[in-house]
């Protein structure tokens, strides 16, 4: 493992950084909120400690500049690591903050898409700091060191393992046969839907400044929101049906949305795993709708209204909530924690299990049960018409039972610090699969300020789990990795 040249890589991400805290100290002079000081206080820092990173990997191996899959792998952990802590520094020297435990898992919880929050009175917080509190979401929907792989080229030197370790998906699609090119065009797909995002909630009459906060986490499927009530605030079926419409894009595989813009309009109806997500939308809002209709809402329109949103925020890790999903009756609370574990679609910003795996997986178990009856065929696993190798299957059943097992270890952990058995399982259901909102004490009508220092820490460290794919993560505490 090569220290030098892995700290002066992540010494660039932490330059970046600083350079990005211009924008919210421009949102602060904008507004004279006062909170310009404290945000000049976290640049310095930040561009100091990345400075120094970089002084001391001055001798790093340039006659060998490829990064292999286990610096890789180290690279993109202490990165998203070291970008979580910095940028929780604007948190930390603010009031609304009352710890450095708090600040780190806000800005975690950002960076991660997570959504999970500790703020008790968001409305009487900085604009510059709401601001923040987006820009990361944004920054860490289709990741920040995608961003880098794009806008700085000398990490396009044998990035690929940066590439793969970061972008949320079993399989990377290469949507260009330069590796740069591939990430520039992930971004302005993203930035694109972004912005036109950002018209229609103005046309729809919220206010310029909050249509900004809301596109720059909609689209990483974050959920932040600079009001209390998260999108209840606005009393408006358009804007709600407009926020649903850009969710279900956030969580569709952003290679299928360049391949709809380079004219292929039925490219979402011929990829399997875009048909079972938007199949799943529709069943899903359908049951809650036809659930809590009579029951918790008198008009069928208001039901449907209020069972598509809560099942797609859910289903694509949003977080966003516009009812309290835990007055909800039983089934409905029951296909939502579901929601919880499946996740979006491969490619997408979205967290969870992903649809592709479970997709997979369904086909993996199938075929070994029509083995049971036919011993001597040879069946494979198909996606897309393409076969699934033995090794992908393997990594994805992996992947699957290591977050399973995770999600039962960290929930046991919680109950053992107090917490009751629905909020330890619903809490780290929702920061392992970068939800935001869950169940018990942290539902949608509360949040994670009450819970103890050290759950907020284990949470923290699941919220990471889930937006690097477990394996990023985890495979820093296999002993064989430092061999």
């Amino acid at each position: 493992m090569r220290w030098r040249y892995i700290s002066g890589i992540v010494s660039i991400f932490l330059l970046v950084l600083a350079l990005i805290l211009l924008i919210p100290l421009t949102v602060s002079l904008y507004f004279g909120d006062g909170a310009h000081f404290s945000l000049l206080g976290s640049m310095a820092i930040t561009a100091t400690a990345g400075l120094i990173l970089k002084l001391l990997s001055r001798h790093m191996d340039e006659d060998a500049p490829f990064i292999n899959q286990r610096e890789g792998m180290a690279v993109v952990a202490l990165s998203w690591t070291a970008i979580g802590v910095f940028g929780a520094l604007p948190f930390y020297f603010s009031p609304d903050f009352s710890s450095l435990t708090d600040a780190v898992f806000e800005s975690i919880s950002g960076f991660t898409t997570t959504g999970s929050s500790v703020m008790t009175n968001i409305e009487a917080a900085p604009p510059s700091l709401l601001f923040w509190r987006s820009l990361i979401q944004w920054l860490g929907g289709m990741g920040i060191i995608v961003l880098s792989l794009a806008i700085l080229p000398f990490l396009g030197v044998g990035g690929i393992q940066l590439y793969k370790a970061e972008v949320p998906s079993p399989v990377p699609d290469k949507l260009a046969p330069r590796l740069t090119d591939s990430a520039k065009i992930l971004w302005m797909v993203y930035a694109g839907l972004t912005l036109l995002l950002v018209m229609l909630l103005a046309m729809g009459g919220m206010p310029v400044f909050e249509s900004i906060c809301h596109a720059l986490t909609t689209l990483p499927t974050g959920g932040f929101s600079p009001k209390n009530a998260s999108i209840a605030h606005y009393d408006s079926a358009y804007i709600h049906y407009v926020i649903v419409i850009f969710m279900v894009l956030a969580g569709i595989n952003f290679s299928l949305h360049f391949q709809m813009l380079r004219g292929k309009p039925l490219v979402f109806f011929r990829d399997t795993e875009c048909k079972v997500f938007l199949g799943l939308v529709l069943v899903f809002t359908v049951a809650i709708t036809l659930d809590i209709h009579g029951r918790v809402y008198d008009s069928f329109a208001a039901a449907f209204q209020s069972a598509s949103f809560q099942a797609v925020s859910i289903l694509t890790t949003t977080g966003y909530a516009t009812a309290d999903y835990e007055l909800f009756p039983g089934l409905s609370q029951v296909i939502l924690f579901v929601c919880m574990f499946m996740g979006a679609s491969a490619g997408s910003t979205g967290g969870g299990m992903k649809i592709a795996r479970l997709i997979v997986c369904a086909k993996f178990a199938y075929r070994e049960l029509f083995r049971l009856i036919h011993p001597r065929n040879i069946r494979h696993v198909k996606l897309n018409k393409r076969v699934v190798s033995e090794d992908v299957l393997r990594s994805i059943m992996g992947f699957l039972a290591l977050y399973l097992f995770l999600f039962v270890v960290a929930g046991a952990v919680l109950a053992a610090m107090g917490l009751d058995l629905l909020t330890a399982l619903g809490a780290v259901a929702s920061c392992l699969g970068n939800i935001g909102p869950g169940f018990g004490t942290v539902g949608p009508a509360e949040n994670f300020v009450h819970l103890p220092a050290m759950a907020k820490w284990v949470l923290t460290w699941c919220m990471l789990l889930g937006r690097l794919e477990i394996y990023t993560v985890i495979i820093l505490v296999v002993p064989e990795f430092w061999k």
